[in-house]
């Protein structure tokens, strides 16, 4: 009877300790590596795109397990109370808690689909069709240049073998100075407005002076663009709603905060 109760303690001691065993990927020198913390870093492998596999989780198991060796020996060697080690240590940690409370901001600010479309709605009805050009220009160094090819493209000169010929500007010089089609607003201020007065076929009377030199702009054709679909948009407006409400959050805290 002794020798099978004693039998019947050791098997419930096992079955007692098994649970606590698998919430461990490893034992190191007596300290346990918990799963959970393989789990978090396998979830966040795979958030970054890296497939879920039995070599990858193996491959977790092995850093984990460095990492806990030479924690050990930096406790060991009393790194973690150094100063400059501990001020880097408490910033880290509030990184880590402030981004994961910003998340969570983030989670409960998600607008509903009516928010979102009326959100769109609102864009569309304040900014409406938008314009774009199709340009030809010619890049130069100063402005006595840019006058000279303004005069012989009046005089009948190739717009596009000129631009081939002098224009500084390496995307669009080598293709005759074809910008293609683009909003007024995608350039530099200067630039745009002075390309929003040409007429169609017209080419600008004066250089136009910008931060990277002279130009010389034609204006070849312009059309309205419709504002996108509201499913192409929809998730972008979302997202831009969402970091409104966060920076409400943030401000309304500034606010609140008694700052000497």
């Amino acid at each position: 009877m002794i020798l099978k109760k004693t039998r019947l303690w050791v098997l419930l001691a096992a079955f007692a300790a098994a649970p606590a065993f698998a919430q461990n990927i490893a034992v190191v020198n007596g300290t346990p590596i918990p799963k959970a913390r393989a789990d978090a870093l396998i979830k966040q492998l795979v958030a970054q795109g890296q497939p879920d596999s039995p070599e990858m989780q193996q491959q977790v198991r092995a850093e984990l397990v460095r990492r806990e060796i030479l924690m050990q020996e930096a406790i060991r060697e009393g790194i973690p109370s150094q100063p400059d080690v501990k001020q880097q240590a408490a910033f880290a940690q509030q990184t880590v808690v402030l981004r994961a409370m910003l998340e969570s901001v983030m989670n409960k600010s998600k607008p509903t689909d009516a928010e979102v479309k009326a959100r769109y709605d609102q864009l569309v009805k304040e900014h409406g069709e938008t314009k774009e050009l199709h340009l030809h220009h010619i890049l130069v160094d100063n402005e006595a240049q840019a006058k000279d090819l303004i005069a012989k493209i009046k005089g009948g000169a190739s717009f596009e073998d000129l631009a081939k010929q002098y224009s500084k500007d390496p995307g669009s010089g080598k293709n005759g100075g074809d910008l293609d089609w683009s909003s007024p607003s995608a350039y530099v201020p200067e630039f745009g407005a002075a390309a929003e007065k040409l007429k169609k076929g017209e080419v600008t009377p004066e250089p136009v002076k910008t931060q990277f030199g002279w130009h010389v702009i034609r204006l070849d054709d312009s059309r309205d663009t419709p504002p996108p679909p509201f499913e192409q948009v929809k998730a972008q407006i979302a997202q831009q709603m969402q970091q409104e409400k966060v920076q409400a959050f943030e401000e309304s805290l500034q606010k609140k905060a008694v700052i000497k």
